[in-house]
Order: C-alpha cells, then sequence, then structure tokens
C-alpha cells in the first residue's frame, strides 16, 4: 500500500514510449488513482489530441511541433495550478527537453516494452500495416525512437503489471512533490 502524502504542488507526467508500451493505459490508472486524491488534474493524450487536430502529420518536423504544443500547454496547465498527465510516443528527445524546459516539475516516465510486445499488443495492425509499407515513418520501424538518456522512472510492461507501474509512479510522486 503507498503512503499517504498530499500532493502540495502541481507537476507533469510526460509518459513516452512506443505504440503499444501501455503508456495510455498506465496513464489512465495514474490520472483514476489522483482523482480519487482530489488532485487537480488534466489528461492531454496522443490520439485524443489529434482527433481535435486532424491535419498535424508524423514527419518529424510535424511531431516535433506537435510535442512542443502539448509541453507548451503542459506548462501552462501547470503554472495555473493544474497537474497533467500527459501520454505521447513524443519520440524525439529534443522535443522532450523542450518540454521539459517549460514545465517547473517535469517528471519523464519511460515506457520501454520491447517492439516485439508492443507489436504483439497491435489491436489496430499498425505495426503490420508499417512493415508492408502502408504507413510510413512509424516510429519504432521506419522513424527513429530516441529513448529518454535521464527519465525519472523507467517501466517496462512485459515485465511488470499495471498496478505495479502506478505504485511505482505515486511512491515517485508522492516523494518529489
Amino acid at each position: 500500500m503507498d503512503t499517504k502524502r498530499e500532493v502540495k504542488r502541481p507537476f507533469v507526467l510526460w509518459f513516452t514510449g512506443l505504440s503499444g508500451s501501455g503508456k495510455s493505459t498506465i496513464a489512465e490508472a495514474v490520472c483514476e488513482r489522483l482523482n480519487r486524491e482530489k488532485v487537480k488534474l488534466e489528461a492531454l493524450d496522443g490520439d485524443r489530441i489529434r482527433d481535435v487536430f486532424p491535419n498535424t502529420g508524423f514527419d518529424k518536423d510535424a511531431r516535433m511541433a506537435h510535442i512542443k504544443r502539448v509541453g507548451y500547454l503542459a506548462s501552462l496547465l501547470e503554472k495555473n495550478g493544474i497537474s497533467v498527465v500527459v501520454s505521447l510516443v513524443s519520440p524525439y528527445e529534443e522535443a522532450r527537453a523542450f518540454a521539459r524546459g517549460l514545465c517547473s516539475h517535469f517528471i519523464e516516465i519511460y515506457v520501454s516494452t520491447p517492439l516485439a510486445v508492443c507489436e504483439e499488443r497491435d489491436v489496430k495492425g499498425l505495426y503490420q500495416k508499417a512493415r508492408r509499407g502502408e504507413i510510413k515513418q512509424f516510429t519504432g520501424i521506419d522513424d527513429p525512437y530516441e529513448p529518454p538518456m535521464h527519465a525519472e522512472i523507467v517501466l517496462d510492461t512485459s515485465k511488470q503489471s499495471i498496478d505495479e507501474s502506478v505504485h511505482i509512479i505515486m511512491k515517485y510522486i508522492r516523494g518529489s512533490i
């Protein structure tokens, strides 16, 4: 059981990892826990944001701009007393560093689940389409993913359950915020 300690200041949890790594699933579970604890919170998920801005491209420049915009939005929310949970593939170190630089309490969570496991979980068939060349610039296949060099938390959902991952994150938040 987590030791209860009130979260006293807003923060940004930034989940990054390959498609299918478990980012959104863990982020949602963390949001549920934080909501139960009455933390003022907003969740920014990559798929949902792209639904609002459907013309956001997938080439490197478009991805960089998208990640920077989300980082800016997260920083504004944080500055206004709202904690933020961001779940984006965010494959480029430079863009994640930009977002980190905008935020006061940025916690990078690298969901380092192996590519093979991510491909097994692929309910949308995106990896298969990318391997057949039907989807171009797909992160992990024909577009690079730059793993974080200094993530505060590293998780591997092929070895850790969702509950274990949430416990690790909550323990970190309580120890650092």
